[in-house]
């Protein structure tokens, strides 16, 4: 018997080109979870990159206040350990299929700030920020300042939980994230790598049949956020 109940994401949506200010700007929408997220290019790299002919992508992620049930106040001393972990998440995903030769001595910065939580916020913002940097790329090719697309492949984040009952569901929300026993966020290339397996078991370990069952999921599950992906890319003016 199978054990997947749910491999279809919830509704997504990639509103681009909200911010005409950045480089590439969307807001990335999975079920009620809402992201806006922007890529913004910086002729300069960080210090430990001068001089190698090479570029930099890297990200910050932060949650406005009222973006969860009950107010949380803003991360004005520095980022917390969740943060901090999320943003590295977030950046690591992203160099994974950029050359960096080919960007040249400049940085891309991505930024997510959740306007909305409701499960999978670090998932969202990793396939919204792909496609911010898609949207800078095209722009700094398009202006000259590249000769070559940096970019190697797609990538896309979902997450997939295990709920007590031996469910495999695609795409948590916040009461399904609540209740899962376990839960994995699984980052992928459009060529079908993994990028980043992360999952715990909250309660009773899993399986083998699990495991395979949890990442047949996500594979399903990401192709039609790559569909979403492409479309809002298509569609650009």
């Amino acid at each position: 018997m199978s054990l997947i109940k749910r491999d279809t994401p919830r509704p997504i949506k990639f509103t681009t080109g909200i911010n005409p200010y950045a480089h590439g700007s969307v807001i990335a929408e999975f079920g009620h979870t809402k992201v806006h997220i922007t890529a913004s290019v910086q002729e300069s790299v960080p210090p430990f990159l001068k001089g190698k002919g090479q570029g930099w992508v890297t990200a910050e992620y932060a949650m406005l206040p009222s973006a969860t049930h009950t107010r949380g106040d803003r991360e004005r001393k520095g980022a917390s350990g969740r943060t901090q972990e999320i943003q590295r998440l977030i950046g690591r995903s992203l160099r994974s299929v950029v050359d960096m030769t080919k960007l040249g001595e400049r940085s891309i910065l991505i930024d997510c700030d959740v306007i909305v939580a409701d499960g999978g916020t670090r998932t969202t913002s990793i396939s919204g920020a792909y496609v911010a940097l898609e949207m800078a790329v095209k722009k700094l090719m398009k202006d000259g300042l590249l000769k070559e697309n940096p970019i190697k492949d797609g990538l896309a984040a979902i997450s997939i939980g295990l709920t007590k009952n031996n469910e495999v569901i695609a795409d948590l929300n916040y009461e399904e994230d609540s209740s899962c026993g376990t839960d994995m966020n699984i980052v992928m290339t459009s060529s079908g790598k993994f990028v980043e397996v992360q999952g715990t078991a909250e309660g009773e370990p899993f399986g083998m049949e699990h495991l395979q069952a949890l990442l047949g999921c996500a594979q399903t599950a990401l192709k039609v956020v790559m569909k979403e992906q492409k479309n809002a890319l298509d569609n650009l003016a």
